[in-house]
Formats: structure tokens, C-alpha cells, sequence
């Protein structure tokens, strides 16, 4: 399970993905696929967490490294391994690296 605590040095990628129209199950199985070879190979990568819109025009990856060094390397072995380019397949993705800062819970 993903743990979201503010400061503790983990670093976020959360990318959203403009999904091709009928291509959302395909993506999803992809990315799956990628975030089981990163958790077997990657040893600084920690969770991925899929989120689809309630319409299914566009899937969340929420993706978590123990760093920044961690999630180069989960970048350079997805590259390495083609996943990058075949997402491009399904849709159109906005990366972006995020810190947690703060967090409110019940």
C-alpha cells in the first residue's frame, strides 16, 4: 500500500495520461506490466497506484521511489525496456515529480 507522509524524502511521480479512445484496458494492462517489472528489478522503486476518470478518457499513475536516484533508475530501466515508448501507443502522458509536503487525515 502507498504511504503518504509529508517529508520523509519520497519521491511522486504523478503522470495523467490523455487516453486514446477505446485504448484505457490496454494502457492499465501496460502499465501494470511496468510497475511489476520495476517492483522485480528496481530495488529503490516502492508502489504504483492506477486511477481511471470516472468517463475513461484519462488514467492517473501514481508512482513512488524511496528517492530521487530511485526514480532515475525506474525511468532509465522502463526506457531500457520499451514501456515508454509503447504507452505512446494508448494516449498522450503529463509526467510530473512531486514531494509530499503536507498531509490532513481523519
Amino acid at each position: 500500500m502507498p504511504t503518504i507522509t509529508a517529508d520523509a524524502g519520497v519521491v511522486t511521480q504523478i503522470n495523467v495520461f490523455e487516453v486514446l479512445p477505446g485504448q484505457t484496458g490496454n494502457l492499465i494492462a501496460l502499465l501494470q506490466e511496468a510497475a511489476a517489472a520495476c517492483r522485480t528489478n528496481v530495488p529503490g522503486w516502492l508502489s504504483a497506484s492506477l486511477h481511471v476518470s470516472d468517463d475513461g478518457r484519462r488514467v492517473i499513475n501514481y508512482a513512488q521511489t524511496r528517492d530521487r536516484a530511485a526514480m532515475g533508475e525506474v525511468f532509465a530501466f522502463l526506457t531500457r525496456q520499451g514501456f515508454l515508448e509503447r504507452n505512446k501507443a494508448f494516449g498522450v502522458a503529463g509526467p510530473g515529480l512531486y514531494e509530499v509536503v503536507w498531509t490532513l487525515e481523519r
